[in-house]
C-alpha cells in the first residue's frame, strides 16, 4: 500500500486504534483496515508496591494513555503531513484481572489491586470450595470476597467494580461494559448465556458475610460483551481524555474491551478450539481453547473464555522475564564500562546466543526469577534468586541458559497438568511476546520443556495492541464472519509461521533442571518469608 493509500485511509477514518495498557508499557497501535500498522506510540511504566499492595497510580494511566497517543498521532504527522482528527474504531485491552471498585459519585475507592498481589488466598479458596470451580486470586470476585473478609470500610460504598481496560473504556464511552474474556476473569462465566454464571452469582450473594451489604453482585459487575459487539462511542469528554490537544473528534465506535489474554489470543490466530498460545512477558500465561470439559477442578487451572465465548483452560504465572531483563542490564552496563555500546536487540542476541553453549541440564544452576509471589509454586512473596552448590558450573553460558530455563519453569509446572493429567491436545501451540523477538533460542526452550511442538508468526513481536485493533475492526465489520473465520480469511490468510520442535536430549536436561528447581524450591519459600519480617 503507498503513502497516498494510506492517506486516504487515514482521512476517510478507514482505520482502528488499540491500546494496550501491559505490566510494563502501554503502547497504542493504528492500524488501516486491512490490518497494517501504520504508527505507534508507547510509554514505559512499573507497578508500585504501595503497603504490601502492588499498584499503579490513576494518573499514571492516564499519563500513559495520553503519552502513547500523542507519540502515534506524531508519527502520523510526520509521515504522512495529516493531522489525526477522526479513527473509525478504537479498542482498549490491559492486563487482567485485579480489582478497581468505584463508589456512586465515581470515585476510585482503594488503589488499582493488580493481577500481581498474592493477598486472596483465602477468599480464592473459599469461593472455590462454595462454586466447585477455580477461582485464582487474581481474580476481581477474589479480591472482593477478601475485602469483605478483612472487612475493608471502602466495601459497604461500592457502586461499581471493573477492571483496567473496563475502566478506560467506561472513561471514553460512559458505558459500564467489558469483554468476554476480560469478564472471565472478574467472575465465572456461562458458556451457554455468553453472561455471568447465575447460580454462581445467586451463591456469592446469599453468603452472610455479603448479605449485609445494601449492594447486589449482579448489578455492581460490567455488562457482559462478546466480540463483534459494540461498547459505545467515543464521547466529546472522551476524546478529550484521549487526546487533551482536542484535535480528535468524538464519535469512534468502541469495541468491548479486552485482558491481555484475549488481544494475546488473536494476535497469535488461537481462538479456535484445539488452538493455543503462549504470551510470555513480564508474567507468563498458556491458553488452550478446549474442546472437551477438564475431568475435575485444578487450582492451577483457571477457566476463562476467548474473546467470543468459547471455553479456555489458562495456566497463569506470575513471574516470567523480568529477571532476564535485570541481568541483561547489569552485562550492559559491563559492556559500557568497557566502552562497548550495545542496541538492546544486539545484547539480548549475544547473551542468548551465549546460552545455547550452555549444559543441557545448566550445569547445575538454579534460578528463581521471581520479582513477585507465584501461585503456581505456592510462594507468597517473591525474592529474585540465584542457588548453586558447589559443584555447580557457574559460567556464562550455564547462566543464561538457566535464566532462559527459569522462566518458563512455573509455566512447564502447570502446563504439565494439562498435558499430562487432562490429556488435553492441541493443533497449534503459537508463542508470542518480547522474548521471542530474538530468534529461536527462546522458542526452542519453550519447545524442549513443555515436550511439544512451538510455531512463531511472522507477526510474533505485533502482540496485544496490534490485536486489539484487530478486534476493533472486526466490531466495525464482521464481515459476517465468526472471529475464527475473521482471522483466517480476512487477516491470517498469508501468514508465515515457523515452528520447532523438541529435541530430546534438550527435554531430557530441561527434566533435570525441573528436578533441581523443585528440590530448591524451600530455600525460595524461606526467603520469602524472611522478606516479610523485614
Amino acid at each position: 500500500m503507498d503513502q497516498e493509500q494510506i492517506k486516504s485511509k487515514i482521512e476517510n477514518a478507514q482505520t482502528a486504534l488499540g491500546i494496550e495498557l501491559g505490566s510494563t508499557r502501554i503502547k497504542a497501535v493504528l492500524v488501516t483496515n486491512d490490518f497494517q500498522t501504520i504508527a505507534s506510540g508507547d510509554y514505559v511504566w512499573e507497578n508500585e508496591l504501595d503497603h504490601h499492595i502492588w499498584t499503579y497510580p490513576i494518573e499514571k494511566v492516564w499519563e500513559g494513555i495520553q503519552t502513547s497517543y500523542a507519540k502515534m498521532a506524531a508519527e502520523i504527522s510526520e509521515k504522512y503531513d495529516l493531522k489525526l482528527t477522526r479513527i473509525g474504531a478504537i479498542g482498549i485491552s490491559a492486563m487482567m484481572h485485579g480489582y478497581m471498585p468505584f463508589n456512586k459519585e465515581n470515585q476510585l475507592l482503594v488503589p488499582f489491586r493488580t493481577w500481581r498481589n498474592n493477598i486472596t488466598g483465602q477468599a480464592a479458596a473459599k469461593l472455590t470450595e462454595l462454586f466447585d470451580f477455580n477461582i485464582p486470586e487474581r481474580w476481581s470476585i477474589a479480591h472482593l470476597y477478601q475485602a469483605i473478609l478483612n472487612h475493608e470500610e471502602h466495601v459497604k460504598d461500592i457502586d461499581f467494580i471493573t477492571t483496567l481496560d473496563g475502566y478506560v473504556t467506561w472513561q471514553l464511552t460512559g458505558e459500564k461494559t467489558t469483554g468476554i474474556g476480560d469478564a472471565s476473569g472478574m467472575f465465572p462465566i456461562d458458556e451457554a448465556t455468553h453472561d455471568y454464571d447465575a447460580v454462581m452469582l445467586e451463591k456469592f450473594a446469599n453468603l452472610p458475610e455479603v448479605k449485609q451489604y445494601d449492594w447486589d453482585i449482579k448489578d455492581i459487575l460490567p455488562k457482559v460483551l462478546v466480540a463483534g459487539k459494540t461498547a459505545g462511542q467515543l464521547t466529546a469528554a472522551g476524546a478529550k481524555k484521549l487526546d487533551p490537544s482536542g484535535l480528535l473528534q468524538p464519535g469512534s465506535l468502541l469495541a468491548p474491551s479486552e485482558g491481555d489474554a484475549g488481544t494475546g489470543m488473536v494476535a497469535t490466530n488461537a481462538v479456535r478450539k484445539r488452538t493455543g498460545n503462549i504470551s510470555a512477558g513480564t508474567s507468563a500465561f498458556s491458553m488452550v481453547v478446549l474442546d472437551q470439559k477438564l475431568s475435575q477442578v485444578h487450582r492451577d487451572i483457571d477457566l476463562v473464555t476467548t474473546p467470543d465465548g468459547a471455553p479456555v483452560a489458562m495456566v497463569h504465572t506470575n513471574n516470567c522475564s523480568s529477571d532476564i531483563n535485570a541481568w541483561a542490564a547489569v552485562f550492559n552496563q559491563f559492556a559500557r564500562l568497557l566502552g562497548v555500546t550495545l542496541s538492546p536487540n544486539e545484547l539480548y542476541e549475544k547473551l542468548f546466543d551465549a546460552s545455547l553453549r550452555g549444559e543441557q541440564d545448566g550445569g547445575g544452576l538454579v534460578n528463581f526469577s521471581y520479582l513477585s509471589g507465584e501461585n503456581i509454586t505456592r510462594v507468597d512473596e517473591g525474592r529474585p534468586m540465584l542457588v548453586r552448590k558447589p559443584d555447580s558450573r557457574f559460567n556464562l553460558a550455564n547462566l543464561f541458559k538457566v535464566q532462559l530455563y527459569s522462566a518458563f519453569a512455573p509455566l512447564k509446572i502447570g502446563m504439565d497438568i494439562l498435558l499430562r493429567e487432562e490429556h488435553i491436545r492441541t493443533d497449534v501451540l503459537i508463542a508470542q511476546g518480547g522474548l521471542f523477538k530474538t530468534p529461536v533460542v527462546a522458542q526452542q526452550v519453550l519447545a524442549d520443556a513443555l515436550n511439544t511442538p512451538i510455531s512463531v508468526m511472522s507477526n510474533a513481536g505485533e502482540g496485544g495492541p496490534w490485536g486489539m485493533a484487530v478486534l476493533a475492526l472486526y466490531a466495525a465489520d464482521n464481515h459476517g464472519k465468526d472471529l475464527a473465520d475473521f482471522l483466517d480469511d480476512e487477516v491470517f490468510y498469508n501468514q508465515e509461521i515457523a515452528t520447532l520442535s523438541p529435541e530430546p536430549e534438550s527435554v531430557k536436561g530441561y527434566e533435570k533442571f525441573i528436578d533441581n528447581y523443585k528440590q530448591a524450591m524451600p530455600a525460595e519459600k524461606a526467603a520469602g518469608e524472611s522478606m516479610k519480617l523485614d
